[in-house]
């Protein structure tokens, strides 16, 4: 549920965010504290006082879960606004010097900013790289850049969500490959002109895990040497398919987490929605109208063979400014490990990255009524399983999500070619990225 917000706040990361990145990999660059594992322990025990960034609903009530079970700390949590509104001010603190937490929720899109601007703890020296075990391989990519730079908090394997009672009034079969997808895109518009299998106004955070999910890898990140083809394979294949759905007007063209957005789901002029394995719990929160109508199935992929991507996701991280590292590493320890904090996350509908939650009967068997009665964690825990490797994001994917609208986004106002808009969101982000002084080929 910590995704909700998400893409409806986009905003231009500061130059100070990449000008800082690069200065961080001087020789001059401070290092950090250095801890031990055992220091956590002794924290603990001494006790003192944390603030933690974090827009998760979760938030509260897990660090009230902490300071029950460890009462010589204090854990102030502190909404410092969503995605770009937190990595406006959190970067604005890593510049002037003071000011930051000494735990902040980052999105993992967003993770690599801030450790190239060498702001964050690595975590490895207190021990917490053997919890690798405990988390899926693709949320532990995501926080392993050279360091451990996180511990993961949920994940965000994409899923196809439909409602059931539209496939069944239209005739629709739930499809296995994009090109059956795109049939259902057709079939169901022509019986109904006012209906849309699903919606996309243009959203950078929807568009790249499909990406992902088709193979395009068009971003390559070696410290400040980047690598843009958003032409490459994967990419183009990605856009020749939606551009089958933008062209003939199968996409709604209404914006994700937008108020008629909500409307759309709940009347059924939207049948499907293609998003992380966290949007079950939204939609049975926020869409009540629809409950016993809607199920989850496997994403569609080209060949039928399962594969997907994670859309979404956070990590918390330490951050350098902290006054009491090893206390907030403690803290970080607790919240995205132990039984205690996570119950509590999931009962406030998020989805785990711990395996061990993954593997649990108790998690699996979950039957709401909102679905049907539908086991779906069985459909979201093998969409975790089958995240395809290797994608990277730039290390100033914020700036980049903030001018999609301007370059890709033309291609959805005009129902254009995605490709010509890949191409010029390509040359604004070599250009910013020269300016700011990475190395872009």
């Amino acid at each position: 549920m910590s995704h909700i917000k998400r893409r409806t706040v986009i905003g231009t990361v500061p130059a100070a965010l990449a000008t800082g990145a690069l200065a961080a990999c001087g020789d001059d660059a401070a290092p950090a504290a250095a801890g031990k594992p055992e220091d956590l322990d002794a924290a603990l025990e001494a006790g003192g006082k944390l603030t933690y960034w974090t827009w998760t609903p979760s938030g509260e009530a897990q660090a009230a879960a902490f300071t029950a079970q460890y009462p010589n700390v204090e854990v102030e949590v502190v909404n410092a606004g969503t995605a770009t509104d937190e990595y406006t001010a959190l970067q604005n603190a890593v510049a002037a010097g003071s000011g930051a937490p000494d735990v902040a929720q980052i999105e993992y899109y967003a993770l690599q900013q801030f450790v190239l601007s060498d702001a964050l703890v690595d975590l490895a020296q207190y021990g917490l790289a053997d919890l690798e075990p405990q988390y899926t391989a693709s949320t532990w990519a995501a926080v392993n850049l050279g360091g451990v730079y996180g511990l993961p908090q949920d994940s965000g394997p994409m899923v196809l969500l439909y409602n059931q009672a539209v496939f069944d009034q239209f005739g629709l079969t739930v499809p296995a490959t994009w090109d059956e997808y795109v049939a259902a895109a057709e079939t169901l518009h022509a019986a109904d002109p006012n209906r849309f299998l699903t919606n996309d106004a243009g959203d950078p955070g929807f568009a790249q895990p499909l990406i992902w999910q088709a193979g395009g890898r068009p971003y390559t990140v070696d410290g400040t040497n980047i690598g843009i083809d958003l032409q490459d394979e994967g990419t183009r294949r990605w856009a020749d398919l939606w551009n089958r759905m933008l062209q003939p007007g199968l996409l709604a063209p209404i914006p994700t987490w937008s108020d008629d957005w909500w409307k759309a789901l709940s009347n059924g002029t939207v049948a499907s929605l293609i998003s992380g394995s966290w949007m079950p719990g939204i939609l049975e929160g926020s869409v009540p109208e629809g409950a016993g109508n809607w199920r989850v199935a496997p994403v569609p992929s080209y060949d039928g063979t399962p594969v997907t991507a994670e859309n979404g996701g956070s990590a918390q991280s330490v951050l350098k400014q902290s006054a009491n590292p090893a206390l907030a590493a403690a803290f970080l320890r607790w919240l995205n490990s132990s039984p205690e904090s996570i119950a509590v996350f999931l009962e406030n509908g998020g989805f785990p990255s711990t395996t061990a939650e993954l593997a649990s009967p108790e998690f699996t068997g979950t039957a709401p009524d909102y679905f049907g009665g539908q086991r779906i964690n069985e459909v979201c825990v093998a969409a975790s399983e089958n995240v395809a490797t290797g994608f990277q994001y730039l290390p100033f994917q914020v700036y980049a999500n903030s001018v999609f609208p301007d370059t890709v986004g033309a291609a959805y106002t005009e129902q254009g070619d995605l490709n010509a808009g890949l191409e010029a969101w390509q040359e604004s982000l070599q250009e910013y990225g020269e300016t700011q002084g990475f190395q872009v080929d």
